[in-house]
């Protein structure tokens, strides 16, 4: 009976312990996005856009960290499609990146689960397809990471939070952009900016007295724009993903995938003002506008503010800086904002970066230290998990430009996990560069006019950078980052110039090491499609 007795409080501590495990496993948030072409007038004229559950944008993300996200994306298109995740780092599951050295396309009349975990981030981020010209024509959208409960954050709670997707739009059909691009020809000058999918109505309403969160996307395909709110000053809070210096400005640049979250107090007179995006780097300047309007007034807004450069305070990237607190905050791990002193680790590589437009076979390309990046039918991340040959090379790209005839090619730099690098962009063209960086967030050290030497690290900010994505390259002009390889994965490097990338400015970064542990990366998905040399096994 003892014996009995015993055995039964065994089951019983088993059961209740199984029933906290099962509780404290992080939360699931399930999708079905159906994606279908569909008609939309952002311009007030009927053309064909490509909708999520017939939403242009598409649905809004938002989770908190850590969540486990499934997304099941059914494909109504005629052609193969991606979705990748702008920002979200992927820890462990570059399978999940949705682009196309990481994944083969979702079929067309065909679905793809994605699952993954917005694990140890927390901020503004957004999606978009990553396929062909697709991203030109809609099925992008905002996603949201919210800090847990249990974890302050450094600014009192708002009131409410807006999500502001703006970007540059064409109202010729994606397919006819494309075949521009394929015919050796550069895009033109956009049509319009939107706000949230429309050129002139989107209305965000408040109390007055109150303080809101305003989450701030560029979602276009070329354009560099300009963001104020007229008679309202911006508190600028997070920049994708990390808690920055609370100062206070009047107008913000935020560049081709970038993102930035502010605090606006509606401290005016009550009635309707106006938000206004601007591009910047552009002749002649595009601009939209969109409403702030406090509840219950009926008074329109004034003429809009003048273009950001005139106006007051001007913020850019240049001049961020990451808060440091002495509390427990809610970037990349639960550690104070400031507290990685990645000024003090040893540098182990550099890599210097040229764009470049050419010609290669008579048509126009863009190309990184002279090669032209072109997507193999195999995946690269298929390729090197099943060693298939042929498809790559690794360090198929030089550490630094070079004066080689520029040639096509599958560009992958072969690094190795927890390796700090130094990356430096060098912009030897007119026009603005805008790099994103999958599945990390380097720390921005240094920006310059000219060409980079190494005389130009003792102007680094080794102290306070705010560590991001996506970083601008001015005109004739160089960036420099600092990452620390700790993401074990096959990472896309590429312009968020989405033609630039299109016709080649975009390259891989493979982090690796010879351990095979689900701690550092995990295995190829159970539902992994396969493609090219890549067979199912």
């Amino acid at each position: 009976m003892r014996q009995a007795n015993l055995m039964c409080l065994c089951i019983g501590l088993v059961a209740l312990l199984s029933g906290f495990w099962v509780e404290a496993e992080d939360p699931y948030r399930y999708y079905t996005w159906t994606v279908t072409y569909g008609y939309i007038s952002p311009l007030g004229t009927p053309q064909r856009g490509i909708l999520i559950n017939g939403k242009f944008p598409g649905p809004t993300i938002n989770c908190e960290t850590n969540d486990n996200i499934i997304v099941n994306v059914i494909n109504k298109l005629d052609e193969p499609f991606l979705i990748t995740w702008n920002g979200i780092k992927q820890r462990r599951t570059s399978w999940q990146d949705g682009v196309l050295g990481t994944n083969c396309p979702i079929p067309s009349n065909s679905s793809w689960t994605y699952k993954f975990q917005a694990k140890d981030q927390i901020g503004t981020y957004s999606y978009f397809p990553s396929t062909a010209l697709h991203r030109a024509a809609g099925g992008f959208g905002g996603f949201n990471v919210q800090s847990r409960s249990v974890i302050a954050i450094p600014y009192p709670i708002p009131s409410n939070e807006f999500t502001l997707l703006i970007g540059d739009w064409y109202k010729t059909d994606h397919k006819i952009l494309q075949k521009q691009l394929d015919t050796g020809n550069p895009l033109p000058l956009p049509d319009a900016l939107l706000i949230n999918g429309v050129a002139k109505v989107a209305t965000f309403t408040g109390e007055a007295g109150k303080t809101y969160k305003f989450r701030v996307s560029n979602v276009g395909i070329a354009t560099s724009i300009n963001f104020r709110i007229q008679g309202h000053v911006m508190t600028l809070v997070e920049v994708e993903g990390a808690h920055t210096l609370q100062e206070k400005y009047n107008t913000i640049d935020i560049h081709v995938g970038q993102s930035v979250a502010v605090l606006v107090t509606l401290s005016g007179h009550p009635k309707d003002y106006y938000i206004v995006a601007s591009t910047r780097f552009t002749k002649p300047i595009l601009t939209t506008t969109g409403v702030l309007a406090y509840a219950g007034s009926k008074t329109p807004p004034s003429l809009p503010l003048p273009i950001g450069p005139t106006y007051q305070v001007h913020w850019s990237m240049k001049h961020a800086r990451t808060i440091r607190l002495n509390l427990t905050a809610n970037a990349a791990r639960p550690n104070p904002q400031g507290s990685f002193h990645y000024g003090q680790i040893k540098v182990v590589r550099t890599i210097i970066l040229a764009n470049t437009q050419t010609k290669i076979n008579g048509k126009l390309r863009y190309a990184v230290n002279n090669i032209s990046y072109v997507d193999p039918a195999t995946p690269l991340k298929l390729a090197d998990w099943y060693n298939i040959p042929g498809v790559f090379k690794l360090n198929s790209i030089p550490d630094k430009p070079t004066n080689a005839k520029p040639v096509l090619g599958a560009s992958v730099i072969g690094t190795t996990l927890h390796d700090f690098v130094e990356v430096v962009f060098q912009n030897p063209e007119k026009t603005i560069q805008s790099w994103h960086l999958d599945g990390y967030s380097p720390y921005v050290v240094g920006y310059g006019s000219g060409v980079w030497s190494t005389g130009m690290r003792n102007r680094y900010n080794l102290v306070d950078g705010v560590p991001r994505h996506t970083f601008q390259v001015y005109p004739m002009s160089w960036t420099a980052v600092l990452v620390s390889l700790d993401n074990k994965g096959m990472w896309n490097l590429r312009s968020a110039i989405w033609s630039r990338r299109y016709l080649g400015q975009q390259l891989y970064v493979r982090v690796w090491n010879d351990e095979k542990s689900s701690y550092t990366e995990t295995d190829v998905p159970p539902n992994a499609l396969y493609c090219g040399l890549a067979k199912h096994p």
